[in-house]
């Protein structure tokens, strides 16, 4: 009888244990989804914003300077590696900032742009942050339960903050 309430007990345990590593995989998997969500809204919102100073830069309300600044920017940040692709970034945000863009309508536009890539970011990073966290966990880690997915990164660009 003792064997019998000790094997029960012991499934017990088990059932439970395999729920809660089941509904934390399931958890796991689901913040890798939205990394990659808010990775994919981050690379919209950077290619909205490069693509609007390369509308300014061509619309010819700039000095040239300014015009080929920004234009150069803009190219290199849309066509760069993804190993450049922060550094790239970062050089077109000190590229619009060291044009001082205080063209209208552009301005407000291109503000909103700068503004969105700003908070596209921060919560990919936050996201980032969360499967970090859950991935570093003792039984996370013991039982592989992320398994193959690469462990994601934040983003870091200067982008105006």
């Amino acid at each position: 009888m003792k064997v019998t309430t000790a094997l029960l007990a012991l499934a017990v345990v088990a059932l439970l244990f395999s729920a809660y590593a089941s509904w934390t995989a399931g958890r796991l998997d689901r913040l890798h989804h939205r990394v990659e969500l808010a990775r994919a809204a981050l690379e919209t919102e950077l290619a909205r914003r490069a693509a609007l100073v390369a509308e300014l830069a061509g619309a010819g309300v700039l000095d040239p300077a300014s015009s080929l600044l920004l234009l150069d920017a803009a190219h290199r940040a849309r066509t760069a590696e993804p190993e450049d692709r922060e550094q790239r970034e970062s050089a077109l945000t000190r590229a619009v900032n060291a044009t001082g863009t205080a063209v209208e309508p552009w301005s407000s536009e291109l503000a909103l742009a700068m503004r969105r890539v700003q908070l596209a970011r921060r919560f990919h990073n936050d996201v980032v942050v969360s499967t970090r966290d859950l991935r570093q966990r003792r039984l996370v880690q013991w039982f592989r339960l992320a398994g193959h997915a690469p462990m994601p990164s934040t983003i870091e660009l200067e982008d105006g903050r």
